[in-house]
């Protein structure tokens, strides 16, 4: 199938910092894409990929599951590894969780971890009609596009996959486990008026890693896509900056073409 215009996953070759950036559950590159762009002007290497059945139709997603999700960013983490000398995580949504879960398994082949607005549990009482309402429901309304910004839009999905909605919380659960292991240096940034992840899941996240250079950043103007939001600019330079306080030579090296 052909990608959603604006889906395309991104790429930059920059200098020795590498940056992983991980779109959330039904989005799609487009949504982070201002943020990688910032941080490859700035001599980043950068990568931006498209997790597979994202991007398309939600026909695509129904067949694909968080071990699907997890084994691509997984991949394009050991590719930056190839090439930089510091390698930092970050997402949206369960882009942040898929980034926690990297920092979580790979130790110090990760430098450190910047989530906005993380995902750690499916909530309601619709999360434990999941395992059945899967098999009798192909699919709900959409979460797409939680954005106070006029004009702005996310290219997602209108309907979210029940099986894969059911495999997400089974993602979460799994990495709630593991985030005992992340102890890398941790820049979180959350909005105040997120309808889709509640402030809960911050907490717990904050709560739960052993991480000790903690960061927490409060996004007052944006809702759940802060990253395309008022406050999409506080979160370029509050990321920016914390990668450049890990990295020094962050900003110092001259960049390559954009691929």
């Amino acid at each position: 199938m052909p990608v959603l215009p604006g889906a395309e996953p991104y790429r930059h070759a920059g200098g020795e910092v590498g940056v992983l950036l991980c779109h959330g559950f039904t989005g799609s590159p487009q949504s982070l894409r201002p943020w990688a762009e910032h941080h490859a002007a700035h001599g980043l290497t950068v990568s931006l990929p498209l997790l597979p059945g994202h991007g398309t139709r939600w026909e695509d997603m129904q067949v694909t599951g968080w071990q699907d999700w997890y084994a691509e960013v997984d991949r394009e983490l050991r590719l930056l590894r190839e090439r930089c000398s510091r390698v930092f995580v970050a997402g949206l949504s369960m882009g942040g969780t898929l980034a926690l879960r990297l920092a979580a398994r790979n130790g110090t082949g990760v430098d450190g971890v910047v989530v906005v607005n993380p995902a750690n549990k499916v909530h309601g009482l619709s999360a434990y009609a999941l395992p059945v309402a899967r098999h009798l429901v192909r699919t709900t309304r959409g979460i797409a596009s939680d954005i106070a910004k006029p004009g702005a839009a996310e290219v997602g999905y209108d309907r979210v996959p029940l099986h894969c909605a059911h495999s997400l919380r089974n993602f979460f659960r799994t990495v709630d486990g593991e985030l005992p292991r992340v102890t890398q240096p941790l820049l979180l940034l959350r909005s105040t008026r997120d309808h889709v992840v509640p402030a809960v899941d911050s907490a717990r996240i904050l709560s739960r890693v052993s991480s000790t250079d903690v960061t927490e950043v409060v996004l007052e103007q944006s809702y759940h896509v802060a990253t395309l939001d008022h406050d999409a600019d506080r979160i370029f330079e509050e990321s920016l900056t914390f990668i450049g306080r890990l990295a020094p030579s962050v900003g110092k090296e001259g960049t390559a073409a954009v691929g």
